[in-house]
């Protein structure tokens, strides 16, 4: 018998009026504001982007030491991801800053093995990030 693979919807709608900010609806309901003034307090679109990069790494590491078999000495995986962007060219994140951070009674090189793992095999959005997706785009009315 074939493992059962869970799936969830995935994908997310912006709404704009005249004015005001985007209103957010993920696939599965999810909602929230986007903010744009540099002392608002919430996100933005590419807080959003570094935030779904710091989740995914997270739980990729997780998956990478569980596969691994030293999930049981790992306390807490946290990372912080920041950018800089391009200084030229077309508007875009030029460098992806993240500080992986997995504490717990491992030793440096399964550390290391953890963060490549979670990096370059694992997650979703690290590998789309260095990858060259395409996108689709539909104009309706």
């Amino acid at each position: 018998m074939e493992p059962r693979i869970k799936t969830r919807p995935v994908g997310a709608t912006a709404v704009l009026g005249r004015t005001g900010f985007p209103a957010i609806t993920s696939a599965t309901g999810g909602e929230l504001t986007i903010v744009t003034g540099p002392s608002q307090a919430g996100f933005n679109p590419l807080d959003l982007l570094h935030a779904s990069l710091a989740a995914c790494l997270t739980m990729s590491a997780r998956i990478a030491a569980s596969e691994m078999g030293v999930m049981d000495r790992i306390e807490e995986i946290s990372a912080a991801v920041s950018g800089e962007k391009a200084k030229d060219g077309k508007s875009r994140i030029a460098r992806f800053d993240i500080r992986l951070t997995i504490r717990g009674e491992i030793d440096e090189a399964t550390r290391r093995e953890i963060a490549e793992r979670a990096e370059q095999e694992i997650c979703t959005v690290s590998n789309t990030i260095t990858s060259d997706p395409v996108l689709e785009m539909t104009v309706l009315s």
